[in-house]
């Protein structure tokens, strides 16, 4: 139960940036007296509908985003009744257009925005020194978090039937323990324990020195046996190695609570992070599709690839089931800040496409200005529809097929 009403919730969030996206459009078109005909929730038939003005209001029967419909969106549009010449979108001047434009992307970005600076004074944010990177891992004392076992391949799947238990748990050792020694080797760090386990064979016994609130003690346990690639080349073929079962409790916290006002600066850097992270995730997308498709047709899903509506929900579900709102929320903030940058892309039908060419048009009337030529006017849409078709076509399959790999074979955060 729990499970299904994160995912109504999670739908629900998106479904509500969707109409704020548009109700964007809808503010900043009638602030510069642009004529708008109608702002609705959903597709398709209208199920309940009110006129206020000249704008209609309603709710159509498909709940899956929105629209806004401002007359005269280009020169080429057959809309405009008679007395409404002048309030079409496409003569008022190219800053205002923008602003009309790009305020639907300004929506979600402040959505994220507000939930970022909310998280940092209640939940916290991830801590920036928290290690990220084997390199940093290495660097931490040897404090431990106990496996429930040993998978023998280099995976990071659930423990199965068959696996070998953990010998650190067979030896009695409970999380936060320290290790500071195996076999005599002292061990001052994360990275001494990997290198001293590397030097061992799985089947050989290790005698262990450890700290336990503050208490020194020590235990003996028979190592299991994992695969991994060289410590020094993190790329290279996996090989059979000696393991003891456990993972590194870090000494930093993961997440750090901000005061009102320091929260400010942690919202904007971690929005920094997240531009950043949204950049190479658009530039990932091309290298992904055939992941989805191997996803799609029976093959290990990775957790590196696109995910859509229905994969955020289901992990916004699984999100909910397990008490981890701060994952909810997260999720939120990364989908919120991807649509915002997606749709100021320069490619029509998506905002950003309307954007680029009224700018253009602004370029191209100021250097026909300085060499004397004419203006060439507006540019034909109508001459952009099979680009238009284009994009919308690879599109669509790109949504359809990432679609198909959540419900076929989803991504999961928990076991289940």
């Amino acid at each position: 139960m729990s499970y299904l009403l994160g995912v109504v919730l999670f739908a629900l969030a998106i479904l509500i940036s969707v109409s704020l996206h548009e109700a964007g459009h809808l503010l900043t078109a009638k602030a510069f007296g642009m004529k708008v005909t109608k702002y609705f929730v959903g597709f398709g038939p209208t199920i309940w509908s009110f006129q206020r003005g000249e704008t209609e209001y309603g709710l159509k029967g498909i709940p899956l985003g929105g629209f806004c419909k401002i007359v005269g969106m280009t020169p080429q549009d057959d809309d405009v009744e008679p007395g409404d010449e002048s309030r079409v979108m496409w003569r008022y001047p190219v800053w205002k257009r923008t602003i009309v434009m790009a305020a639907g992307s300004i929506t979600h970005f402040a959505l994220a925005l507000i939930t970022i600076w909310i998280l940092a004074v209640s939940a916290g944010l991830p801590n920036p020194d928290f290690p990220t990177t084997d390199a940093q891992a290495r660097q931490e004392p040897a404090v431990i978090r106990l496996s429930d076992c040993v998978v023998p391949e280099n995976s990071l799947r659930a423990c199965a039937p068959g696996d070998a238990a953990s010998p650190a748990a067979q030896a009695q050792l409970k999380n936060g323990d320290r290790i500071t020694s195996i076999n005599g080797t002292a061990i001052n760090s994360y990275g001494d324990l990997l290198t001293t386990l590397r030097g061992l064979k799985p089947g050989e016994t290790a005698q262990i020195a450890y700290v336990r609130d503050g208490q020194p003690a020590t235990a003996s346990t028979v190592l299991a046996q994992t695969q991994r690639p060289p410590l020094d080349d993190p790329t290279g073929a996996a090989a059979p190695v000696a393991a003891l079962g456990v993972g590194l409790v870090p000494s930093t916290p993961t997440r750090v609570t901000y005061g009102p006002i320091g929260a400010f600066g942690a919202t904007a850097d971690f929005t920094g992070q997240l531009a950043v992270g949204t950049a190479q995730a658009l530039q990932r997308l091309p290298q992904k599709v055939p992941a989805l498709w191997t996803a799609l047709t029976g093959g290990e899903r990775d957790i590196d690839t696109p995910i859509s509506v229905v994969g955020a929900s289901r992990l916004g579900g699984e999100a909910v089931e397990n008490n981890a709102w701060l994952v909810f929320f997260m999720l939120f903030v990364s989908l919120n800040f991807f649509i915002g940058v997606f749709n100021l892309l320069p490619l029509l039908p998506v905002d950003g496409g309307h954007i680029a060419i009224a700018w253009f048009e602004r370029a191209r009337s100021w250097v026909y200005a300085r060499i004397g030529r004419a203006d060439p006017g507006r540019v034909d849409y109508l001459k952009l529809m099979p680009f238009t078709y284009a994009v919308i076509l690879i599109g669509g399959a790109f949504t359809l097929l990432t679609i198909a790999a959540d419900v076929v074979n989803p991504i999961t955060l928990f076991s289940r």
